[in-house]
C-alpha cells in the first residue's frame, strides 16, 4: 500500500526526564487486571506533525494524513500486520485466513473467539460483510460520478449527493475488487467466505475488519434511540447491516454508504466514543493540540501494551518539536530534517542513528483536470519535466542533512529487487525525456496550440517545509528560461488537495510504500485508483497491472513493474527524485521504540513500547 507524506527523514526522540511514571517497577505491574501488562499510572507523550483527521483511513480523505493511518492501526486489530522490515505478520489473536479452494479462489475469514469492540459489543461477520461492501465498491450505484460532489476546498465530499445513491468511497486497488458476490456468512456468524472472480496472489492480505457495523448503522440514523450503537440495540444494528448488504437492498445502503464514507471525519469538539475499535489502545479525548490513546480494556489479543495512555501532540514545526523534547515534554517524534534541527539534536545529547524508509520523493503532474491545464499536453509536460534540475535536488536534500539516493524508477526503490534493472531497461526512454531541450518542446507545442506558448504550471507542496520551499523555487527558477511560469499553489492542507479535482498542475511530496504486497504499484498508477493523484490514465499500464495481480513469481513481477516503469516514462507522468532515510532517537528511559520503513509514522507499534527495567 502507498500514502503520501512528507517525505523527510523521520527522527525519533525522546527525553530521559519525559517519559510519566516510568519509573514504576515491574512490582507495580501486579496491579493490572489478568493477563496486562499494563504499568498503571504509566504515560507517553508523542508528536505527529499533522493532525488527526479521520478514523476511516480506507476513504480517500482518510488516507491523505498519515496520522490517521497510524491511529487506527493503534486502536485496531487486523488479520494481518507488517513489521519493521516490511514483512507481514499473521495475528491469530484475532482471526484466521483459510484457503477453501484455488479454482475458483474461495478464502474464508473467522474472527478468533472473545474479540470485542472497545464498547463491548463482539466483533462478527456483519463487520467483516460491511468492509467487503465498503472496500469493494460492490454495491455502489452504477455510473454514479463522485467527483462532482467533492469540495475542492476541504477535500471531502459535500452533502449533495443524492439521497438514494450508494457511494462507498473505499479502498479497492488490492484485489477486493475481484469479490463481487456478496460473501457467504458462516452459521455462527464468525466467518466470512469470499469468492472471487479470479486468481489474486496476495489473497492473505487483501481483507481486514474495517468500522464496526452497529457504529456506522447508529451514525447512519438507524438506531432507535441515541448511543443504541453500544447497548442491547447493538445486534439489531448489525442484523439490519447484514441485511441490506445480503439483499443489496440500496434504500438501506445509501444512508450506511454516506455514514461510512463521512461520518468519521474528526473536529477537536468529536465525541470519543463514535471512534470504536478492537486493537490495544482506543481514543480517550480529542482536542485542537492532540488526542489521547488509553489502554483498551476490552482487548485481550496478543498484541497487549505497556503503556497505559499515549497523549498524541500536533506540532508541525520541526524545530519546536525538537525544543519541546529536550525541555522535557515529549517522549517520541519524528519532525522534518534540515540542518538545524539536527544541529538541535546533536547539541541536546540524545543519540541518534539512521534506519532506511520507504518513502521516496516525486515530483507528480496532474494529467487530468489540472488547475491551469497546459500541463495536460504531453509536449507542455515533457518540456517541463526537461526543466527540472534533479541534480540539484539531490544535492539541497543532502546539504540539509538528508542522507539521500537518487531514484529512477516510479515503482521500485533502490535496493528493491528488480530495481537495478528496470533503471538499465528504462534508461533510453530517461535519456530522451530528460536530455530534450524545453524551448523547443514549448515551441512545438505552441505550433499545435498558441495558447500553450507560455504555459503556467502551478505546484502544490507544504509551505512548512522549508525543504519543499527550496525544491520549488530551484524548479521555478530552471523552467523559466523556457517560457513555462512556474507559480505557488502551496498549502497547509496540501494532502488533502492532493487528491482535489482543478487544485495544482504539479505536487511536490514524498510517497510511502506501506507494505511489500503485490499490489502496491495498482495503488496509485491505476486507472481511478485512490492513490492515483495524477489521474494517470494508460489501457496498456491496466493492463500489466491486472497481470501484476494475479501473479506470484517475484521475479515475473519486477519484469512488469520494469514494463510500467516504461509506459511512465514515455508518457511524462512526472519525476521520480530520491529515496529517505531516517534519524532515530532514543532516551535511556524506554524501549521498543523504532521506525518501520513502510510505516507512515512512529506511532505504529506502541503496544511494543516499554519502560526499562533499569530505570
Amino acid at each position: 500500500m502507498l500514502v503520501d507524506v512528507h517525505g523527510e527523514k523521520e527522527i525519533i526522540l525522546k527525553k530521559r526526564a519525559a517519559v510519566a511514571a516510568v519509573v514504576i517497577a515491574a512490582v507495580a505491574l501486579a496491579g493490572c487486571t489478568p493477563g496486562s501488562r499494563v504499568a498503571e499510572g504509566s504515560t507517553v507523550t508523542v508528536a505527529v506533525a499533522e493532525a488527526f483527521t479521520s478514523f476511516n483511513a480506507a476513504t480517500g480523505f482518510g488516507s491523505a494524513v498519515g496520522t490517521n493511518a497510524s491511529v487506527v492501526a493503534a486502536t485496531n486489530s487486523s488479520f494481518v500486520s507488517w513489521d519493521e522490515n516490511g514483512d507481514p505478520v499473521p495475528d491469530e489473536s484475532f482471526g484466521t485466513i483459510v484457503k477453501v479452494s484455488d479454482d475458483p479462489l474461495r478464502v474464508r475469514y473467522t474472527i478468533a473467539d472473545g474479540v470485542r469492540w472497545s464498547d463491548g459489543v463482539e466483533v462478527d461477520a456483519a463487520d467483516l460483510l460491511l468492509s467487503w461492501a465498503a472496500n469493494s465498491r460492490a454495491l455502489n450505484t452504477a455510473g454514479f460520478d463522485a467527483e462532482a460532489h467533492l469540495d475542492v476546498q476541504t477535500g471531502m465530499f459535500d452533502d449533495t449527493i443524492p439521497d438514494d445513491v450508494v457511494f462507498f468511497d473505499g479502498f479497492t486497488s488490492n484485489g477486493l475488487d475481484r469479490v463481487t458476490e456478496v460473501p457467504e456468512v458462516s452459521d455462527d456468524g464468525r466467518s466470512l467466505t469470499l469468492t472471487f472472480d479470479e486468481f489474486v496472489a496476495d489473497w492473505q492480505l487483501v481483507f481486514s475488519v474495517g468500522l464496526p457495523a452497529h457504529v456506522v448503522a447508529d451514525v447512519a440514523g438507524q438506531g432507535s434511540e441515541a448511543g443504541a450503537a453500544g447497548g442491547a440495540d447493538a445486534g439489531s444494528l448489525k442484523q439490519s447491516v447484514a441485511q441490506a448488504i445480503a439483499t443489496r437492498d440500496a434504500t438501506a445502503l445509501a444512508p450506511l454508504s454516506r455514514a461510512w464514507t463521512s461520518g468519521f471525519t474528526v473536529a477537536a469538539d468529536s465525541d470519543p466514543a463514535r471512534f470504536v475499535g478492537s486493537g490495544p489502545y482506543s481514543i480517550a479525548a480529542i482536542g485542537d493540540d492532540g488526542l489521547t490513546l488509553a489502554v483498551n480494556r476490552e482487548y485481550q489479543g496478543d498484541h497487549l501494551p505497556q503503556f497505559e495512555t499515549i497523549e498524541v501532540r500536533y506540532i508541525s514545526d520541526p524545530l519546536q518539536a525538537v525544543a519541546s523534547a529536550s525541555a522535557g515534554e515529549l517522549d517520541v517524534l519524528a519532525p522534518q530534517s534540515s540542518p538545524d534541527v539536527v544541529a538541535a539534536i546533536d547539541a541536546s545529547g540524545l543519540a541518534s542513528s539512521r534506519v532506511t524508509t520507504g518513502t521516496g520523493e516525486v515530483l507528480q503532474l496532474r494529467l487530468e483536470r489540472s488547475a491551469n491545464g497546459a500541463v495536460e499536453h504531453p509536449l507542455v509536460r515533457q518540456a517541463f519535466l526537461a526543466s527540472v534540475p534533479k541534480d540539484r535536488l539531490i544535492q539541497g536534500a543532502d546539504d540539509a542533512g538528508n542522507a539521500v539516493v537518487s531514484r529512477d524508477s516510479f515503482t521500485l526503490f533502490p535496493g528493491q529487487t528488480g530495481y537495478d534493472d528496470a533503471v538499465e531497461a528504462t534508461a533510453a526512454s530517461r535519456k530522451h525525456l530528460t536530455s530534450r531541450a524545453p524551448a523547443e518542446l514549448i515551441a512545438a507545442a505552441a505550433a499545435e496550440n498558441p495558447a500553450l506558448g507560455a504555459p503556467t504550471i502551478c505546484v502544490l507542496f507544504d509551505p512548512a517545509n522549508p525543504r519543499r520551499l527550496a525544491q520549488f523555487m530551484a524548479i521555478r527558477d530552471a523552467a523559466a528560461p523556457a517560457g513555462i511560469a512556474v507559480t505557488d499553489c502551496s498549502s497547509p492542507d496540501w494532502r488533502n488537495l492532493l487528491a482535489t479535482p482543478d487544485s495544482w498542475d504539479a505536487a511536490l511530496f514524498g510517497l510511502r510504500s506501506t507494505s511489500t504486497s503485490v499490489q502496491s504499484a495498482t495503488q496509485a498508477l491505476c486507472t481511478g485508483a485512490p492513490l492515483n493523484y495524477g489521474r494517470y490514465s494508460s489501457e496498456a499500464v491496466d493492463g500489466i497491472l491486472q497481470r501484476f495481480e494475479l501473479t506470484d513469481d517475484a521475479a515475473d513481477r519486477a519484469g512488469m513493474l520494469a514494463d510500467v516503469d516504461e509506459h511512465l516514462w514515455r508518457d511524462a507522468v512526472g519525476l521520480p527524485l530520491f529515496q529517505l532515510t531516517s534519524i532515530v532517537v532514543t532516551s535511556d528511559r524506554i524501549d521498543g521504540v523504532s521506525v518501520a520503513p513502510y510505516a507512515p509514522t512512529v506511532l505504529w507499534n506502541p503496544w511494543e513500547w516499554m519502560p526499562r527495567s533499569s530505570v
